[in-house]
This record gives structure tokens, sequence and C-alpha cells, in this order.
């Protein structure tokens, strides 16, 4: 999938008519520490990696499903996508070779939550995920966890000058709407470096 050109990439998108139904306070409240299921085949070009579901996602059961995500928008931006797509439809990524995951499973209310021991248990869970699938590249969505996870706690957003088990590393900006470090067309030029190097 090669990256549409950049005078086209920030261009109105089609959205879905696909919606799920918002959880209501107390099924967000029952999600807390909940799993979400890796979307995930053997030979993917690209392994997305989030640092843990949001209650919202974990309720639904989509990634990267909480409105203000900007992770959907800005697959379409940087040319991993024809259209964004809706959470919903998360099963689509898989033809185009693309797969979601998270460095630690259990959904909670904020990454802060989570304990030094979180960490250490999901990255070794990661590390035999990508031995097992073995995709070309696993980008990690958020600078801080790929640090901690991959200790190296001078890494830059980008490609990363070791792999991780074994597997080329990129590190890129978290999507999610309180980052507010990264507006959209910044994301999207991060995102699409990478989508020209696994086209």
């Amino acid at each position: 999938m090669s990256v549409g050109e950049s005078s086209g990439a920030m261009a109105p998108a089609r959205r879905t008519s696909s919606r799920v139904a918002r959880p209501s306070p107390a099924e967000l409240a029952a999600a807390q520490g909940r799993g979400l299921p890796d979307l995930i085949q053997p030979g993917l070009r690209v392994l997305f990696c989030g640092i843990n579901p949001s209650l919202y996602s974990a309720a639904v059961q989509h990634h990267f499903a909480r409105p203000g995500n900007r992770f959907w928008r800005t697959l379409y931006a940087a040319g991993f996508t024809e259209r964004v797509l809706s959470p919903s439809e998360q099963g689509e990524l898989l033809e185009r070779g693309i797969g979601l995951t998270n460095v630690v499973a259990k959904a909670s209310a904020s990454a802060d939550e989570l304990t030094r021991e979180d960490y250490r248990r999901g990255c070794a869970s990661l590390r035999r995920k990508l031995q097992r699938h073995r995709p070309r590249v696993i980008a990690f969505l958020g600078l801080g966890a790929y640090r901690i996870v991959a200790q190296q706690p001078l890494a830059r957003v980008g490609l990363q000058p070791e792999p991780f088990a074994g597997v080329v590393a990129w590190a890129l900006p978290n999507p999610s709407g309180l980052n507010a470090h990264y507006r959209l067309e910044e994301l999207a030029r991060c995102y699409a470096e990478l989508a020209r190097t696994v086209s």
C-alpha cells in the first residue's frame, strides 16, 4: 500500500456508516482490567502496538475505539488505508497486512495506572508474539512506552537503531486525542514515513 501524495493526504475522508453504541458508565467501569483480543496473523507488514486498551475499547472490544482517538484518521492520512475505517471495521486491516496489539493487555482508565510489573509481563508476552508471528515491523504507539519496554530512555520518534525481539522497530507518537503535542497533520507525517518503508 503506497502513501498518497501529500497534497491529498489530508483531504476530507468518506466516513463509514458502521457505528458501535457508546458504552454506559457502568459498562466502562466493568471494563477495568478486561483484555482486548489482538488483531494478528503471521507475516504482517506492520504490527501496531499500543500501550494498553482504554476502558472504552475494552467495553466495545475494538481497538482505538474511544472518541477522540485519531488512530483511524491517521492511518488514512498516512496512506495505510483508502478511507477512514471505523473501529468496528478493524478486521479489514489484516487484508492490508496490518495488525494491532498492546504492550499490556489489561484495560485501564489511563496508562499512568500501569506498573513496572505490568510492563515487564507485557514485554515478555509481546516478545513471544513477535517470535511466533514475525511481522516485518513493529510500531510502538507511544514514545514513553517504547522507552520503557525497550529500555532505551533516549529513544526518539522514528525508526529505531536496534530491532526489538529480532523485529525492525519504530516508535511513533501516540494518536490519543490527549496527546496535544501532535496535530493530526504531524501524526500523519510520522506514520507516512513508516508507510513508505512497508509499501
